[in-house]
This record gives structure tokens, C-alpha cells and sequence, in this order.
């Protein structure tokens, strides 16, 4: 992943005005395009669970119908055909999970999403996706596959300073020498797919490919797991043997210059990670990530967040769907991380802003390539539009974006602070 100087948004497709594909969805890239924005990333796009987590989704291929437009778009036999050319690997799992009109209604979805695609790309935005490394128990993929994934342990997260019982996520875990052995075809297709959709994805969780938390069955908290060893590189080396196959591999080791991938993969390392994380990253050329809100920390002087310590091919956020917005972060920060934070505004000459836009000026001029923020804090929302609370069940997903509230004002306040940061979109 070739990054440039850029900048851009998150937000889900759920969050915009009506949370469906169609006049929405082109008008925010519109305004992303006003405002110098070059990415729109958003969630996992597949049916959510019941508590509209994205990231439990119901298959790790197929989008949810609950995001399109025109559900009732009349489709053809010929257009149902040619689709299940396309995808056959993981079509026929879906049909049998989701029933009569499941096909028609993933045409549909490829037909206003590839609509949308086609619009950013005159506008010269890209779309950013997000790849969970797990999927959901009882999904699609599961049920299809059940000789991917081991017994005894579900998915987690070792207990930290935010959650002293660690995260008891559930997710199924793989088997990875199941997997070795088919070539890892099952990854290999799912990033098919991914690039399919996007011009780059974020694979969550990208530390689970050199040791996973383990968690056994029938226990309440994460407490009781342990770190299991996993694939590696070889899931990474299988899929650009298969989608990049011109690339060329080669060794790399720590003081040389890093390799950029072929795959259009960003990485978020963020949570325990240690030197074979960082390591693995670098030899496949991967950017990784760095957020704002974690770098005031006086305990952490010398932490890889501190803007000061940001490798330029990396990706630089205000804040993620999992954290608070920048706003509430601010208002809720103790005082000692507030005082780090009014510092570092003070010394670049930006404490005459509102604290949450000042932050945002300051990001822009981190030396990662690319800068990222939450719509919620170009808007300066509080916690109450926060998009999820990790290890909270109800409550989450559902923040919309409220109508109008992207003015063109605004757009010329955001591409102001995009150009003094250099980040303007490129022309070729």
C-alpha cells in the first residue's frame, strides 16, 4: 500500500442521513471531495448481528440488503449469472444460510456500490474498508467451513488498563494448520472479494496473525486465556502469490529501508503489541496505525503515538469507531493528559481553536501519510455520538449522521486545514 499525503473521514454507511446506499452516499462524497478529503473508510459492510455490531457479522462475504437504496430493483437472470461466476467460491453458503432472494439482493448491492465507486472515483476519493480477522459464531462462514476453525477456545483480547478481565469477544477461532494445508484459500478469496470492493482495507486485529488470546469454552471472562502462536506471514505470502502474483518477494531486515506491499492492506496494530508484531508489519511492508488520543500519556513518554514518533507509511487518527470522539476525550481526559495535549497545541501555535479542531490542525501535521478522523470530530461532537463502547452490548452502532449538518462552511474549514498540512489530494 503506496501511500501519499492525504487525509480523510470515517464513517459507516449506517451513519449517514437514512443509513442506506444511493443520493446520501454520493453526496457525502461530494462534500469529501469539497472538503480535500482523498478516503472515506467505513465498517464491515455484511449483515450485522443484533446488536448492529458490523463486526459479528453474518458472512464475512456477503453485504447486508439492509443497506441498499432501491431493495426492490428489479434484477435479471443474466446479471444472477454472471454474479455467481464471479462468485462462486462463497455464493452458494450464502444462498443456503439467508434463503430465497439473497443472490438478487447481493446483485443489488454490487450494483449501487459499484455506482458509488465509480461516483468517488471521478471525485478522486478512495474507499477505505475494514477487514475483522474474525468471524462471527454461527455465521455463514462458520456453519460452511467448520474444518477452519478449532474447539475448546473462542476469540479474545489478555486483560489491560481499560478492561481488567480483558475482552471476551466469542468469535471462533481458526484453525490454522486446517487452513495451511488448503493453501489458505479461504483468506486468499475473502481479500479477493475485499479488493473487489475497495481500494484498500484495514485488517483488524492485524496482531492475532503472530499470537491470538485464546479464551476456553464455558468461561465468563477473558481472564482465563493464554496467547497461542499464529500463521505469520504465510497468509500474507499465499495471497499475494495468488493476487499479486508479479510482486517480488524478498527478505528484509530491521535498519533497511521497509518494502511497500502489493496488497493495499493497512494494518491496525493497536493494543498489546510487541516487537514480532512490529517486525511481521514491517517485513510485509505495511502501514500501520497511531491515534491522537493516546498520545499524552505521561506515562508513556516515548509510546509510538506521540506524533513525534509517527513513521511517515503509517496512518494517523484522531480516534476510531472504538474510542470516543475527540471531543469527549478532551472533556473526560484527566488533568495531567489534558495539560500534555494543551502543550503540544500551545507549542504549534494552535491554542486560539476550539481544543477538538486544534487537535485536528495538529494531526494533519504528523509526518504519517495519511491522517485520519471520525466525522463526529470535524462536527466537535460529544460522547453522546460516540459509535461504539467496547464490551457494551446495547447501545452501540447507531449514531446518524444528522441532516445538513455537512455544510459547504465547513468543507472550506476542513480543506483549509487539508492544504496548510499538505494533504490535498494528488493529480496525476
Amino acid at each position: 500500500m503506496n501511500l501519499l499525503r492525504s487525509a480523510g473521514l470515517q464513517l459507516h454507511v449506517t451513519s449517514l442521513p437514512g443509513g442506506r446506499l444511493g443520493p446520501q452516499a454520493h453526496a457525502f462524497v461530494d462534500w469529501l471531495a469539497d472538503a480535500g478529503q482523498s478516503w472515506w473508510q467505513v465498517l464491515p459492510l455484511g449483515p450485522p448481528d443484533e446488536h448492529r455490531s458490523p463486526y459479528k457479522a453474518a458472512s464475512a462475504f456477503a453485504a447486508w440488503p439492509g443497506l441498499l437504496a432501491e431493495p426492490r430493483a428489479a434484477v435479471g437472470d443474466e446479471e444472477i449469472a454472471a454474479f455467481r461466476a464471479r462468485q462462486g467460491f462463497w455464493l452458494d453458503d450464502w444462498e443456503r444460510y439467508a434463503g430465497p432472494g439473497s443472490v438478487a439482493d447481493q446483485v443489488r448491492f454490487d450494483r449501487e456500490w459499484g455506482e458509488l465507486r465509480a461516483h468517488a472515483r471521478t471525485r478522486g476519493v478512495r474507499l477505505l474498508g475494514d477487514v475483522p480477522i474474525y468471524v462471527a459464531p454461527g455465521s455463514s462462514d462458520h456453519l460452511a467451513h467448520p474444518e477452519l476453525f478449532r474447539g475448546g477456545a473462542v476469540a479474545g483480547a489478555p486483560p489491560d488498563d481499560f478492561n481488567p478481565d480483558g475482552q471476551h469477544w466469542g468469535n471462533p477461532l481458526y484453525d490454522w494448520p486446517a487452513l495451511q494445508r488448503r493453501g489458505y484459500r479461504w483468506w486468499i478469496e475473502r481479500l479477493r472479494r475485499s479488493f473487489e470492493l475497495f481500494d484498500a482495507v484495514r485488517i483488524d486485529h492485524f496482531r492475532g496473525f503472530v499470537a491470538y488470546w485464546a479464551v476456553p469454552e464455558g468461561v465468563t471472562t477473558a481472564r482465563e486465556g493464554a496467547w497461542r502462536r499464529g500463521p505469520g506471514r504465510a497468509v500474507f505470502d499465499a495471497a499475494t502469490a495468488a493476487l499479486a502474483p508479479s510482486a517480488a518477494r524478498r527478505a528484509w531486515a530491521p535498519g533497511e529501508p521497509a518494502p511497500t506491499s502489493p496488497l493495499p492492506i493497512l494494518a491496525e496494530d493497536l493494543g498489546a503489541i510487541t516487537p514480532p508484531v512490529t517486525r511481521l508489519r514491517r517485513e510485509l511492508g505495511l502501514p500501520g496505525m497511531v491515534v491522537l488520543q493516546f498520545a499524552f500519556d505521561p506515562e508513556d513518554p516515548r509510546g509510538p503515538h506521540r506524533l513525534e514518533r509517527h513513521e511517515e507509511r503509517s496512518a494517523a487518527y484522531t480516534a476510531t469507531h472504538d474510542t470516543d470522539t475527540l471531543r469527549g476525550w478532551w472533556e473526560s481526559a484527566t488533568p495531567a493528559v489534558r495539560a500534555g495535549a494543551a502543550t503540544a497545541l500551545r507549542e504549534a501555535g494552535l491554542e486560539g481553536d476550539v481544543p477538538w479542531w486544534g487537535l485536528l490542525r495538529l494531526l494533519y501535521r504528523s509526518p504519517a501519510r495519511l491522517a485520519m478522523s471520525q466525522v463526529q470530530d470535524v462536527l466537535g461532537l460529544g460522547s453522546d455520538a460516540r459509535m461504539n463502547r467496547p464490551g457494551v452490548e446495547g447501545g452501540n452502532w447507531d449514531w446518524e449522521l444528522p441532516a445538513g449538518a455537512l455544510t459547504a462552511g465547513l468543507a472550506g474549514c476542513l480543506r483549509a486545514a487539508t492544504a496548510e498540512a499538505g494533504r490535498l489530494p494528488h493529480v496525476a
